[in-house]
């Protein structure tokens, strides 16, 4: 596998990380933020500097490259991988009347399925039900291929995401890559290190990833109830106090953000399904606790692993990113610690990350953890 990373802060000239060769037939991982990517000249100049075929664009909420955070920028990564192949897949969530389930398992039948190792997810991350999204994916899946990903950011704006391949990015992609080869060795994991607090209550009603009624009550009012003052800067400040939701019949729970509110229905819009009867509980965290998560989620990616990784792919939540504030660039500091020097990372800050709980096949939504999917061949 051979990589070449730069990224192009605004108003600056691009910066290489490595010396810049040409490559075979990489596939090109874009990843910036979303005011730039809606610029056709600032597009166009991705396209001078990195003219290959196969480019994926995805808007975030702060862009990761080796062990640097950078806001209002593009970091770009080609792969040439040597022994191994990808292919790619994309389809529009507006094709499919918002249907994110009967989109994953459209996605799904439309790659290869022979040698196929792994499935990489970058996804829509305004309006995707993420939950429903996995769980088309999953339908149809034989001999259990793992996925991970995540869903493209906004920054803490929320208005709109962008994703594409080959073509310019737009609102409503799902992009899906698929990863081939008898030598590839791909692991992967997701950590949190957010504390719950207060009382555990049961959510009595909801629809999907829509919130209505917990212990019988609106769910919003409950909720403004616990964030006091903090309540008039809602939907920004549930990122720093996101739920905490165990379904029936799971003993994982999974962290779950609120992405917008709807004051007249008193509910709450959430990142993925929030099932009747679970039990929920709110959270928070503190830096050196988010720090430690990634540092965790770091060492599961790599337990058992035969070889070193060669390319890290971080998809890390904007909740985490808002709560570290200056101190972000810590937790892909401890990551890089684990996985080494000489691994190539990088990756997004997200609304969504998608990954299977350690020891799982099965891919799970989560917020506000630290993914990673490590890759060599």
């Amino acid at each position: 596998m051979k990589t070449i990373q730069a990224y192009k802060q605004k108003g600056q000239e691009w910066k290489y990380l490595q010396d810049n060769q040409h490559l075979n037939n990489p596939l090109v991982l874009v990843f910036a933020n979303r005011m730039l990517l809606e610029k056709e000249e600032i597009v166009d100049d991705i396209r001078r500097e990195f003219p290959y075929e196969h480019i994926i664009f995805g808007s975030t909420s702060g862009e990761i490259i080796d062990s640097n955070v950078f806001d209002e920028s593009i970091v770009v990564t080609a792969i040439e991988f040597e022994r191994s192949s990808f292919e790619i897949r994309t389809q529009n969530i507006l094709d499919h009347n918002k249907d994110a389930k009967k989109l994953g398992e459209s996605l799904y039948n439309s790659i290869p399925k022979e040698n196929l190792k792994h499935l990489f997810v970058l996804s829509e991350g305004s309006f995707v039900n993420g939950s429903s999204l996995i769980d088309g994916l999953e339908k149809n899946i034989q001999n259990a291929i793992p996925i991970s990903g995540g869903m493209c950011g906004d920054d803490a704006k929320f208005e709109k995401t962008l994703a594409s391949y080959k073509v310019n990015p737009k609102e409503g992609e799902v992009v899906l890559i698929g990863f081939y080869g008898e030598t590839l060795e791909i692991s992967f994991s997701s950590f949190g290190g957010w504390s719950t607090f207060g009382p555990e209550r049961i959510i009595t009603k909801s629809e999907a990833n829509v919130l209505y009624e917990i212990d019988g009550q609106p769910a919003l009012d409950l909720y403004k109830k616990y964030l006091g003052d903090k309540a008039s800067q809602l939907p920004q400040a549930s990122l720093l106090y996101p739920l905490n939701v165990t379904p029936i019949g799971k003993n994982e729970p999974v962290v779950r953000t609120i992405l917008s509110i709807d004051n007249a229905k008193q509910s709450m819009i959430l990142a993925g399904d929030v099932p009747v009867n679970s039990r929920v509980q709110l959270m928070m965290a503190s830096v050196d606790a988010i720090a430690e998560g990634a540092s965790e989620a770091a060492k599961l990616a790599m337990k058992n692993r035969k070889s070193e990784p060669q390319l890290a792919l971080l998809v890390s939540c904007v909740g985490r990113k808002l709560v570290m504030n200056q101190r972000v660039e810590e937790e892909i500091e401890r990551v890089q610690e684990v996985v080494g020097k000489k691994t190539a990372i990088t990756g997004f800050y997200s609304y969504g990350e998608m990954a299977p709980f350690s020891g799982n096949t099965f891919c799970d939504l989560h917020n506000q953890t630290m993914t990673l999917t490590l890759i060599s061949e």
